[in-house]
């Protein structure tokens, strides 16, 4: 009999004008590999496609958000990766962006791009469980799914450095002080706080809250744009250091890294 974990997958089930979309891959703390990201470009498309679907609510089964990106089906030998389709909606809002309404819904461990893709929807509700954290300097990298500007717009300057800076983990009562997240409630609540949020949203003209949406985007759009732009050279820059190889060799060995600055 195998003992192998199924694969993970992304979900999406309609509940009135509502789609819940749901990662699943409970066994490795819902980590992403490279087709669930896929499957959530498309259920994210689908659901911008669709005029009968008005708001998202974004949320992982489980105890935990995501313990961050499958690194190996990323970056390993027997890597499965694929350009993005710039048709489709991006996950981390850095190409095509939904123009509607998405909750987002977070829970134990919340980390690297679980953080990302969180602060590419425009809401999220935090159970008390969550712990966040910006990891990827630890590892030789930077952040290059849209942290190192959507921290700054959110939380403010100093807020978003300490952070980013310190790669430290941090709870929910920490995220709502800094306006990370909009609201936190006792895990095993925050699935049902979305919904009613989602339900409340729903009660209001669609056209109108979508056309609220594209205008704020309009205000930040060259700002971010250009943080957007400089991801090539953030990635050219740490992917050829001794420190990134440093990084991973540590994660993957379990200890802790020892950088050099070069």
């Amino acid at each position: 009999m195998s003992t192998e974990a199924p694969a993970g997958e992304v979900t999406m089930d309609i509940d009135g004008h509502i789609a819940v979309i749901t990662v699943r891959n409970e066994a490795k703390k819902n980590s992403y590999t490279p087709e669930m990201t896929e499957q959530l470009s498309e259920h994210l498309t689908a659901f911008d496609d669709n005029d009968d679907l008005w708001v998202a609510v974004f949320c992982a089964a489980g105890e935990h958000t995501t313990a961050g990106l499958d690194m190996p089906k990323f970056f390993g030998p027997n890597a499965t990766a694929k350009p993005k389709d710039p048709t489709k909606v991006d996950p981390f809002g850095l190409a095509r962006r939904t123009t509607k309404p998405v909750i987002a819904v977070v829970q134990g461990i919340t980390f690297t791009v679980g953080i990302e893709m969180m602060l590419a929807a425009d809401i999220v509700v935090a159970a008390d469980t969550a712990q966040f954290q910006q990891l990827e300097s630890k590892r030789g990298i930077a952040p290059f799914g849209g942290a190192h500007f959507r921290y700054l717009t959110r939380t403010g300057w100093g807020n978003a450095m300490y952070h980013l800076f310190l790669c430290d983990k941090f709870d929910a009562a920490e995220a709502l002080r800094i306006g990370f997240v909009q609201e936190v409630v006792p895990y095993g609540q925050h699935l049902d706080r979305a919904m009613e949020l989602a339900r409340e949203i729903c009660k209001n003209a669609p056209i109108g809250i979508q056309a609220t949406k594209e205008a704020a985007l309009k205000y930040i759009d060259a700002a971010e744009q250009a943080a957007i732009d400089y991801i090539p050279q953030i990635r050219e820059r740490v992917f050829a250091t001794e420190d990134f190889k440093e990084g991973i060799q540590s994660f993957v060995e379990r200890r802790e890294a020892n950088f050099q600055g070069r």
